[in-house]
């Protein structure tokens, strides 16, 4: 890379740094940000890139490793579990939107072979935008939420075809398409067959190796490694390197290393694809939109108000009410990310002209710009056109849960009848205790409900669902979920029906304990802590501690929040992004070396407590003092155990070391 490139580089990053958290304040995702920072850079505008063949390399890597982490997320399971989503309503919309598509395409002047591309563009929604926006809005487990998904999960195996054709198209075959299609239908079967083998014989014997060293640099490096060889052989074979990429994916993600390799693909893939979208801005010239613009305007229609209609009928005709069409096709009326990397794909093999790209480029970021809008009001939307519609589904369903809680008291609600719902169920059941489950997954419910349990599709969220389940005359909540905003939010709407009623809440961890506790949980069980607690109540008892003192440590720890095992040594490498961001309870060791200030002085008179910092223990030696004194006088090779915030561990550490 000459100094230029890097000189090139370094400007975009810092340029998409300073964007991406811009957006961000106001709630845009990332992907415009990144667009932005292409379109400014671009030979079009600053002229900072004049060409952007000097970071393509890397924006087709950011492909690759793309596709790479879609095909570790696929699973054949859940394609079959959400089959009724995936196949009728991925199905239908994608082939439809593609042909209505590659029709405008064709009447503005598109060739055929291009206008295909540009319906498969259009057919394709962004992943990243609507499954972040459903998650923020708690709306991805509701109706029009797991239609969204199903058809997303399908549109993402819908690239795979389009990765075939393209190459195809570009090689300018007429008469004989058909059998340049079989031809590459057949080197795709190859590539698949290859990479199974690769997979079974190849792929798992070398990570057991690799994980055997115990090296994360070596295990990142060798998931770099087999993405960019899956893509070569591929490439090859004559077909596209993103889609070699998408192979060794699915057959990783059957693994018991897939959910690491996500770990240690995610943050190069982010980045790759951050260039990736910036080197489609750089083509975007904004000097042609007013020549473009009726182009543009068409293709944004079909995209955003054709493609919803369509997905809003489709809906329709499999039975759902308006309410819920109308929300799954505000949902999905946008372009997205792959659309982005096929039309890539088209302009580099010549398929689209640069004028015609324009109005494309224009128009999918048009309606990714408008998509949070549409996502974020699509149940208001819904309620103002469809208001009767709109709550006839739900009501169906809580007076299905009305009827069945009926003459219920002092029961309990389980907010989520997964695993963890069904075991409660099941000690509940023992006890002759009366409960009624709550849950978003219809297969569970289907399920549960034949075997005989009173289990109700429904989401606690809501208040109207809580009463049918008969909550101001329930005992307890139990509330499953990991999500902390679903559960304050079942917390606080739980409380309004009935201050008396007593949740527990079920947590991952104790990032969130003091939010949920505030927000009305009796009790919040973090599992990690809980299991280590079940860890030393199995180990005392192995060593004879008698059951009184163990059931004494056990509610003292409770009884104190986990104060004691809340803090703990991180290490180099912090388990999650969540995990470095928490500023609580991290312990750091300090030991006085000769000529350290703090050396003479008690620990009160080092004002440690009073910005936050506590010390837990003193090593003197061979002696460990837990809670010392504050009138302890410090003395050189005291070893000091500190707990606080980073930087306030930071800044004690340099107050207590500092030389006289």
């Amino acid at each position: 890379m000459n100094e230029n490139t890097l000189f090139v580089v370094l400007v975009l990053l810092a340029m998409s740094i300073v964007t991406v958290i811009a957006l961000k304040r106001i709630n845009l995702p990332p992907i415009l940000a990144y667009l932005f920072v292409g379109i400014v850079v671009g030979p079009h505008a600053i002229g900072l890139v004049e060409h952007e063949g000097s970071i393509h390399l890397l924006a087709e890597i950011g492909v690759v490793f793309l596709l790479f982490s879609i095909g570790l997320e696929f699973s054949l399971a859940q394609l079959v579990a959400m089959k009724k989503a995936v196949l009728g309503l991925g199905t239908t919309q994608v082939v439809l939107t593609t042909l209505a598509g590659m029709g405008i395409a064709h009447l503005i002047g598109i060739s055929w072979e291009g206008s295909i591309v540009v319906g498969g563009a259009i057919a394709l929604s962004s992943t990243a935008i609507v499954a972040k926006q459903l998650t923020e809005q708690l709306e991805m487990h509701s109706r029009h939420g797991r239609l969204a998904l199903g058809a997303l999960l399908f549109q993402d195996l819908a690239v795979v075809p389009f990765l075939v054709i393209i190459p195809i198209l570009a090689g300018g075959a007429e008469g004989n398409m058909s059998t340049e299609l079989l031809f590459a239908l057949a080197k795709a079967v190859i590539a698949f067959i290859i990479m199974s083998a690769l997979g079974r014989w190849v792929l798992r014997p070398v990570f057991h190796t690799v994980a055997s060293v115990h090296s994360a640099e070596l295990f990142t490096l060798t998931v770099i490694f087999i993405a960019l060889t899956a893509g070569g052989i591929t490439h090859v074979l004559g077909l596209s390197a993103a889609m070699g990429a998408f192979l060794a994916g699915i057959m990783l993600g059957e693994s018991e290393y897939r959910h690491q390799i996500e770990i240690d693909i995610r943050p190069f893939r982010d980045v790759f694809m951050g260039l990736f979208f910036i080197t489609i801005g750089i083509q975007l010239d904004v000097s042609l939109l007013p020549e473009v613009w009726p182009k543009a305007f068409l293709l944004l229609t079909t995209l955003v108000i054709g493609k919803g209609i369509l997905v809003m009928f489709i809906s329709r005709a499999m039975g759902y009410e308006n309410a819920v069409a109308t929300r799954t096709a505000l949902v999905l009326a946008q372009g997205g990310e792959f659309g982005f990397a096929l039309l890539a794909l088209a302009l580099n093999r010549e398929l689209i002209s640069t004028i015609d790209s324009q109005a494309i480029l224009a128009a999918i970021i048009a309606s990714m710009i408008i998509a949070p809008v549409l996502i974020r009001e699509n149940g208001s939307i819904a309620k103002r056109f469809f208001a009767r519609s709109y709550l006839k589904g739900r009501q169906s369903h809580e007076k299905e849960v009305l009827h069945a809680s009926l003459d219920l008291k002092n029961h309990v609600i389980i907010a989520g009848y997964g695993r963890v719902g069904q075991n409660l169920a099941s000690f509940l059941r023992q006890e002759g205790i009366e409960y009624v489950g709550l849950d978003l997954d219809p297969i569970i419910v289907r399920e549960a409900y034949e075997a005989g349990e009173r289990v109700y599709y429904g989401d606690a969220t809501h208040s109207s669902m809580l009463r049918a389940a008969g909550v101001r005359r329930a005992k307890a909540m139990i509330i499953t979920s990991f999500d902390t905003q679903t559960a304050t939010k079942i917390i606080q709407t739980a409380h309004q029906k009935n201050p008396e009623i007593s949740v527990i809440v079920r947590t991952k961890d104790d990032l969130h304990l003091e939010e949920l506790e505030q927000a009305g949980a009796d009790r919040v069980v973090p599992e990690k802590l809980e299991s280590s607690m079940m860890l030393a109540t199995n180990l005392l008892e192995i060593l004879d501690v008698p059951q009184e003192e163990i059931s004494h440590l056990i509610e003292k720890t409770r009884a104190d929040h986990y104060y004691n095992l809340r803090g703990y040594f991180h290490g180099e490498e912090a388990e999650s992004v969540e995990d470095m961001a928490d500023d609580h309870y991290r312990r750091h060791t300090v030991v006085l070396a000769a000529g350290c200030q703090a050396i003479g002085k008690t620990i009160e008179g080092c004002h440690l407590g009073e910005m936050g910092v506590s010390i837990l223990s003193l090593r003197r030696g061979d002696i460990r003092g837990e809670d010392p004194n504050p009138n302890m006088v410090l003395r050189q090779g005291d070893a000091l155990l500190l707990e606080g915030g980073t930087e306030e561990l930071e800044v004690a550490e340099e107050i207590l070391l500092r030389g006289t």
